[in-house]
C-alpha cells in the first residue's frame, strides 16, 4: 500500500502532541513513556506521519519491519495495553511464518476423525425384512458390530421402563376412547356424518396428545411426592471425593452474534463457581464462535482476553473462532470434537445464556464416573435472569410446573430420555464415533443440515448402546426465557422446522422406540397448533351447515327410523370442563408441591396461588395467537417456503414496539375481527364458546406489547408476583452475571476501535491470520477497501467489506496509522479519536 498524505492537522499540531495522544491509550510507565516520545520526534519537521512511524518502529525494536512498522509493532502494543498477565507472560503471542504476530487463543490441535457413516440411516422396513434371515444370533452378533465400545448396561431399569411406557399407551389410548365416546355423544348426529367424522378424528389425536402430557405430569407429581425416582441417574454417585485424573472435562460455549457481555458474564460466574469447588484443573472452557458481525467479533477477542486477565485463567479458557460457519451449531461442537475432542473424556455444552454452578458440574463428571454406559446426562435448567413481563411469567411456569414435566419425562424415558443440546455433559468417544451429522438430502425446506441436532444426536447415541439420562433433581443449571412473544415465535420457527426434519428419520434403522417417540413428541409439540386450528375450522363450518342446511334426518340408504339432530350443551359443557382439567390439574398439583415445600422462596402460598391464575388467564391469551403462528410455520415448512435465516436469540430485556407488533400481528388481529363477525351472524350464541379464541386474536397487538414491558415485570415483582426463588434467593453465580452486565460504563469495543485504538487494533491484528504469499489481485482489493473506508468512514461499509479488513491484520495496521495521520481521513475516524480523549 502506498503511504498516505500527511494530514493537515499536522500543521496546527506538533507531531510529538499526535504520538502523546497516541500514548494516552497504552500503559507506559512516565520514564518510558518520555523516552519515546522524544525518540519519536527526533527531528523537527512537523510530519506527523513520520513521527508515528518512528514511534510504532521504536516500539516493534530494531530492527523493525521498514515496510510495516506498525504491524511490527502489535506484539508491544499488546503487552502496554492488556498486560503480560493476560498474556501468560507473552507464551500467549506467538510469531508465525516470516515473524508474523499471531496469538494463540487455542491449545495444539489433536486431530480426531469425526464423519457421519452411512448416511442418512436406513429405514427400518429393511431391517424387519432380514431380521428372520439372520436370527437371533445373528441379530446380537449385528448389534455387536453396531456398538463395539458400548458396554453392557447395568440394572433393571431397560425392563422398568418398557413396562412404564406400555402403561403410559395404556393409559392415553383408554382415556381417548372414553373422551371420543363422550365427544360422539355431543354431536348433533353423533359422528355418522364425513364433516363430525373429521371433527371425531381431529378430537381423537387432539384429546391424545393433552393425555399424554396429563399423565407425564401425574407421575412426576407423584416421584417428587415421593421425594424421587428409584431410578434417578442422580441417585448413582454420593460423596464429593476429587476427581480422577481421566475425567477431563472440556466446557464448551458455541456462540454466534450473541450479546458478548451477557455471554462472556455467565461464563465467567460458570468459571469462578466451579474454582471455588476445587476441581478447576479438570476442566477447561472453550468459547466456539460462529459470529459474523464485525463489531461483535472485536468485542468476543476482547472479553476473552479482558477474562483471562481478570480472572488468571492461564491455559484453561481458549478462544476459537471459525472462518466458514458449516452446519450451524452442531457443526460447531463437531469441529471442536475434531481438533481437541481427543484430549478429553467429557464435554459440557452451553448456550450463550447457560450458567452452571461449580457443583453442578462435578457431580455431572462424578455421575458419568459412576455410569460407564452413560452417553449423555441432561440436566433440567431452571429459567431466571430477565425482567419483562413475558419472561417473567414463563420463567414462573418453568419454575412451578416444569419440575413436575421433566420428572415424568424421567419417568417414562429412564435411559432414553432428550437431550436439548445445552446444560448437558456429553461422554466424547462415543459422541465422535456415532453422532456425526450429515445433510438430510432432496430439496425444500426439509432438507439440507438438521437444526434440531440435540434429538437426532441423543437418538444416534442411544442406538450405539448408551443411555442417555436426564437428572431432573440436580440443581445449579440456569438459562434465560425469550423476553417477549415476538422473539419466542421467532425461536420456535427454527425449532418447528427442526422437529418437521426429524420426522424423516423416524424410520431410521436401528433407533430405540422411546427415541422415536421423541420425534414424534417434537413434531407434535408444532403439528397440535394446525390440527387445532383446523378443528375449529370444522367446528366453525359445521355450525354454519346446521344454521344454513336443512337438517337430514334420512342420511343412510334404506334407513328406516329418522335420525334426529341432538343438540346437549350440557354434555358439552361436562366434555369442556373434563378436557380443561386435564390442563388445569398438573397446575394445581404443582402449587402444591410448593406449598409443601418452603413457598416463602416464590413470595408465600396466597402469591403462588394468584400466579398460577393470573398464569392461567395470560396462557388462554396467548394460546391461540401461537396457534396461529405454529400453523403459519408448519405450513410454510411443508410447502417448501424457506425464509429461515437462523439468528440467535435477544440476551437481553428487548420490548416489542407497537410497530412491530403491529406487523407481527396485524392479519391475525383482522382475522380474529373476522372470524368473530362470521360465526356472530351464524349464531351469536356459539361465539360466547368461541370467544377466548377470537378475542386473544383480536387483542394480539396490545397483548404482545404489554407483555413485552419491563416496567411491568418490575411492578410485579415488587409485589413478589410471579417471583422465583432465583429472585428471591439469587445463587452466587447468578449474581455474578447481574453484576457482570449491569455495568452500563464498560462499552465493549468494536470494529471502529480495531481501527483506531492502539490496543485494540493491535488485538484484533494479532486475532487474524496474516498469509506472506496472498494472492496480488486479493491484496490490491483489499488495499483498494482500505482506502474507500479511510476516505468514505466506517458507516460506509457493509458486514462483509468489514469482516475482509479484519481478517487482513496487514492492511487493518496500515489503516490503523492512516486514520491517526492522514489528511483524507473521515471525519467519523476523527471524531472516535476525540472521543477517546473525552474518556481518557
Amino acid at each position: 500500500m502506498e503511504p498516505y498524505p500527511a494530514s493537515e492537522l499536522s500543521r496546527t499540531r506538533s507531531a510529538a502532541t499526535s504520538c502523546e495522544r497516541y500514548l494516552d491509550r497504552l500503559r507506559l510507565a512516565p520514564s518510558e513513556r518520555r523516552d519515546l516520545l522524544l525518540l519519536a520526534d527526533d527531528r523537527d519537521d512537523g510530519d506527523r506521519r513520520a513521527a508515528m512511524v518512528r514511534l510504532h518502529r521504536t516500539l516493534a525494536g530494531y530492527p523493525a519491519d521498514p515496510v510495516n512498522p506498525v504491524y511490527a509493532s502489535v506484539r508491544r502494543r499488546l503487552d502496554l495495553a492488556y498486560g503480560t498477565d493476560a498474556l501468560d507472560d507473552g507464551q500467549l503471542v506467538v510469531q508465525g511464518a516470516g515473524g508474523r504476530t499471531r496469538l494463540a487463543a487455542a491449545p495444539p490441535v489433536n486431530r480426531t476423525t469425526m464423519a457421519p457413516g452411512s448416511w442418512p440411516p436406513s429405514p427400518v422396513f429393511r431391517q424387519l425384512l432380514s431380521a428372520r434371515a439372520r436370527g437371533k444370533q445373528g441379530r446380537e452378533r449385528d448389534e455387536r458390530q453396531a456398538c463395539p465400545d458400548a458396554p453392557k448396561p447395568v440394572g433393571r431399569w431397560h425392563r422398568a421402563g418398557a413396562f412404564r411406557r406400555w402403561l403410559l399407551l395404556a393409559l392415553v389410548l383408554s382415556q381417548t376412547t372414553v373422551a371420543i365416546h363422550f365427544m360422539s355423544a355431543v354431536l348433533p348426529y353423533h359422528g355418522q356424518q364425513p364433516l363430525e367424522m373429521a371433527i371425531l378424528v381431529l378430537f381423537g389425536i387432539l384429546f391424545c396428545w393433552v393425555s399424554a402430557g396429563f399423565w407425564t405430569a401425574i407421575m412426576g407429581f407423584i416421584a417428587l411426592a415421593r421425594a424421587g425416582d428409584r431410578y434417578a441417574i442422580s441417585r448413582t454417585a454420593t460423596g464429593d471425593g476429587p476427581l480422577t485424573a481421566q475425567a477431563r472435562t472440556a466446557v464448551v460455549m458455541p456462540i454466534c452474534n450473541e450479546n458478548v457481555q451477557r455471554a462472556f458474564a455467565g461464563l465467567r460466574a460458570t468459571y469462578e463457581s466451579l474454582r471455588r469447588t476445587g476441581e478447576l484443573a479438570h476442566f477447561d472452557f472453550f468459547v466456539l464462535s460462529d459470529t459474523s458481525d464485525p463489531d461483535a467479533r472485536v468485542a468476543e477477542i476482547h472479553a476473552w482476553l479482558e477474562m483471562r486477565r481478570t480472572i488468571g485463567g492461564t491455559g484453561q479458557v481458549f478462544y476459537r473462532r471459525r472462518k466458514h460457519r458449516l452446519k450451524r451449531k452442531s457443526g460447531n461442537v463437531a469441529d471442536f470434537c475434531r481438533r481437541w475432542g481427543a484430549n478429553y473424556r467429557y464435554m459440557v455444552v452451553l448456550d450463550a445464556d447457560s450458567v452452571m454452578t461449580g457443583e453442578c458440574l462435578t457431580k455431572l463428571a462424578r455421575l458419568m464416573e459412576a455410569n460407564p454406559g452413560a452417553g449423555i446426562i441432561q440436566t433440567a435448567p431452571r429459567a431466571a435472569g430477565r425482567d419483562t413481563l413475558h419472561a417473567r411469567i414463563q420463567q414462573f411456569a418453568s419454575r412451578v410446573y416444569g419440575p413436575l414435566f421433566t420428572a415424568g419425562l424421567h419417568y417414562w424415558q429412564l435411559g432414553e430420555s432428550h437431550y436439548w443440546g445445552h446444560n448437558a455433559i456429553i461422554r466424547v468417544a462415543p459422541f465422535i464415533r456415532h453422532c456425526a451429522l450429515g445433510r438430510l438430502p432432496g430439496r425444500g425446506a426439509l432438507s439440507g443440515d438438521i437444526l434440531s441436532h440435540d434429538f437426532v444426536e441423543a437418538a444416534l447415541m442411544r442406538r450405539a448402546g448408551w443411555a442417555v439420562w436426564i437428572a431432573y433433581d440436580l440443581p445449579g443449571s440456569y438459562e434465560e426465557m425469550p423476553p417477549n412473544l415476538v422473539d419466542e415465535v421467532q425461536r420456535d420457527r427454527r425449532w418447528c422446522r427442526g422437529n418437521l426434519m426429524n420426522s424423516r428419520l423416524f424410520l431410521a434403522e436401528g433407533l430405540h422406540p422411546a427415541h422415536r417417540a421423541v420425534f414424534m413428541t417434537g413434531l407434535m409439540a408444532y403439528l397440535s397448533a394446525p390440527l387445532w386450528f383446523l378443528f375449529l375450522m370444522l367446528a366453525t363450518a359445521l355450525l354454519a351447515v346446521h344454521t344454513l342446511v336443512p337438517p337430514k334426518y334420512f342420511v343412510q340408504p334404506y334407513q328406516l327410523f329418522p335420525l334426529w339432530p341432538e343438540w346437549r350443551p350440557e354434555w358439552a359443557i361436562g366434555l369442556f370442563t373434563a378436557t380443561s382439567s386435564l390442563l388445569f390439574v398438573p397446575k394445581i398439583l404443582s402449587v402444591l408441591l410448593v406449598w409443601a415445600g418452603d413457598a416463602r422462596r416464590f413470595g408465600g402460598r396466597m402469591r403462588v396461588a394468584a400466579g398460577m391464575v393470573a398464569e392461567l388467564i395470560v396462557s388462554a391469551l396467548l394460546a391461540p395467537i401461537r396457534m396461529l403462528f405454529h400453523t403459519q410455520f408448519v405450513v410454510s415448512a411443508l410447502v417448501g417456503w424457506s425464509g429461515l435465516h437462523w439468528k440467535s436469540p435477544p440476551r437481553e430485556n428487548a420490548e416489542t414496539s407497537w410497530r412491530d407488533a403491529l406487523r407481527r400481528h396485524g392479519l391475525h388481529t383482522l382475522f380474529g375481527i373476522a372470524w368473530a363477525c362470521g360465526v356472530y351472524s351464524l349464531n351469536p350464541t356459539f361465539l360466547w364458546w368461541l370467544a377466548p379464541v377470537v378475542g386473544a386474536l383480536v387483542l394480539s397487538i396490545p397483548i404482545s406489547v404489554y407483555t413485552s414491558r419491563v416496567g411491568l415485570g418490575d411492578r410485579l415483582r415488587k409485589a413478589s408476583l410471579f417471583l422465583v426463588p432465583e429472585e428471591s434467593q439469587p445463587p452466587q453465580e447468578l449474581v455474578w452475571v447481574y453484576q457482570g452486565t449491569d455495568n452500563r460504563a464498560a462499552t465493549a469495543p468494536g470494529f471502529v476501535e480495531a481501527v483506531v485504538e492502539p490496543g485494540t487494533n493491535a488485538l484484533a491484528c494479532a486475532a487474524a491470520v496474516a498469509r506472506p504469499g496472498q494472492l496480488q489481485a486479493v491484496r490490491t482489493r483489499h488495499d483498494r477497501l482500505a482506502r474507500e473506508a479511510l476516505v468514505h468512514g466506517p458507516d460506509s461499509l457493509t458486514d462483509a467489506r468489514k469482516a475482509a479488513l479484519l481478517a487482513d491484520p496487514v492492511v487493518l495496521s496500515e489503516l490503523h496509522l492512516a486514520v491517526w495521520t492522514s489528511a483524507q481521513a473521515h471525519p467519523d475516524w476523527l471524531k472516535s479519536i476525540a472521543a477517546e480523549d473525552k474518556r481518557g
